[in-house]
């Protein structure tokens, strides 16, 4: 970020503020830790602070330090709205999009609040003031870090701060093993702790809590594990009755696409997950090396996302989104094999 932005923001800060703080829609630990964090250190100077996220999250994610005070747009509308419209800065955390916020996509492009983005994901929009845009981080809950330091203000990181941004940088990390993980990523982890973040608990709380159901979810998953060895490619089918059948909760499929890309001499993995309510499949995609799932996404399933890890949504059913993956894949063949 240059140096007179952050003069700016410093600026802009000293003085108690009207601010919202908005993470994309679905938002998972990186997007409510980042939001979380900044909200806690924003507070430290008295400014009039809400979290407002396009809609619910998982129940793994809501042990987190101050979280109840988080607003859900989807469920509280009006209330959002106002909030909005009266914001004097707005912070977008962890995506570089408007579209990526759902319903709020509207009402925070006709807002005129100073907006600020802090950001990993390739390929940001232009539509604020500010923007901390940086694809080789490894979370936005790192940017946060980087971005109260850069205030001069790590010293204000306390152990609910601390907590926060830990959470994020391990679940977007995968608990520190993707190549995105630095020895910068590392320093800051163990500035966290040495904060107050307690990192064998918040494994806990994130990945030790699984329901019956979602154990059963995960053996109906790996039994439509599909291989394609001729493209390094495997992926995996959830259909919306299969959803239904161990009682699908918000967040019960998150991680389930790498045990696809686990897999000895596999590159490339993808699960497709009906969504009748929406109307839509959607679909997450994992890599490994050189290989742009970010690319593929964009170009083939309205997606997008890092090198390695993102996104994307079909609107045809899923067997017909299946069968138009498999026919992309040919195109892909040479890339596929030389990673």
């Amino acid at each position: 970020m240059k140096k007179l932005d952050i003069t700016n923001i410093k600026t802009l800060l000293q003085s108690p503020k009207k601010i919202v703080i908005v993470p994309h829609k679905n938002p998972d630990g990186d997007a409510i830790g980042a939001t979380l964090g900044l909200y806690l250190y924003l507070l430290k100077y008295n400014h009039e602070v809400r979290v407002i996220a396009p809609n619910d999250y998982p129940e793994f994610l809501k042990w987190m330090p101050s979280e109840d005070t988080v607003l859900k747009y989807d469920a509280e509308t009006e209330a959002s709205n106002t909030l909005i419209n009266q914001a004097e800065i707005i912070f977008t955390l962890d995506f570089n999009a408007l579209n990526r916020t759902g319903d709020m996509e509207s009402v925070l492009a006709k807002s005129e609040a100073i907006k600020i983005m802090i950001d990993h994901h390739q390929q940001p929009d232009d539509y604020a003031l500010y923007t901390y845009s940086d694809v080789t981080m490894s979370s936005t809950c790192e940017m946060v870090y980087h971005f109260i330091d850069m205030l001069n203000d790590l010293n204000k990181i306390d152990a609910d701060i601390a907590t926060c941004l830990y959470t994020g940088i391990m679940t977007d990390t995968g608990s520190f093993r993707f190549s995105s993980t630095t020895s910068t990523t590392h320093k800051v982890i163990a500035d966290l702790i040495d904060k107050g973040a307690e990192n064998s608990q918040i494994h806990n709380a994130i990945y030790d809590t699984n329901s019956y159901n979602r154990l059963q979810l995960l053996g109906c998953t790996l039994s439509n594990l599909k291989v394609l060895p001729e493209y390094r490619t495997a992926y995996i089918t959830l259909s919306q009755q299969e959803l239904n059948k161990f009682d699908y909760k918000k967040g019960d499929t998150e991680g389930f696409v790498n045990y696809a890309l686990s897999l000895a001499n596999i590159v490339f993995a993808a699960i497709f997950i009906e969504d009748q309510k929406q109307n839509i499949i959607k679909i997450s995609f994992r890599s490994k090396g050189d290989f742009s799932v970010n690319e593929f996404s964009r170009a083939h399933f309205s997606g997008g996302g890092h090198t390695n890890a993102a996104g994307g949504k079909s609107d045809t059913d899923l067997n017909e989104t299946v069968e138009k993956f498999i026919s992309i894949l040919p195109s892909y063949k040479k890339a596929l094999n030389n990673e």
